[in-house]
């Protein structure tokens, strides 16, 4: 048998600078496919924000409704009982009994 020869290495016909000039356009390609997919990722991150920051709003209006109602409620009671509460404190307080600890 008869060696084959190796194929025509086309890369061998360019010029250094036609050579210099495809990697500036695969590197420039290369880098409006990258800004084209961060774009995109981008779009897709503030869809998705847009969609589920909506529930959050929405349970965060809910919470303050809630903690309003109680916050009304304790001062209601605050209001009905503050008085007998406080002259129990003070009735504690000056009638103090001290005990030992015990072991």
């Amino acid at each position: 048998m008869y060696p084959t020869p190796n194929p025509p290495n086309h890369t061998t016909h360019l010029t250094p600078q036609d050579r210099t000039k495809r990697v500036k356009d695969a590197r420039n390609e290369a880098q409006k496919e990258i800004e084209d997919y961060k774009t995109e990722k981008e779009n897709e991150y503030q869809k998705f924000e847009k969609e589920h920051s909506s529930g959050n709003q929405k349970a965060e209006e809910d919470a303050k409704k809630a903690t309003d109602v109680k916050v009304k409620e304790i001062d209601d009671i605050g209001k009905k009982s503050g008085s007998k509460v406080v002259d129990q404190l003070i009735t504690a307080v000056t009638n103090a009994k001290p005990e030992p600890p015990r072991k």
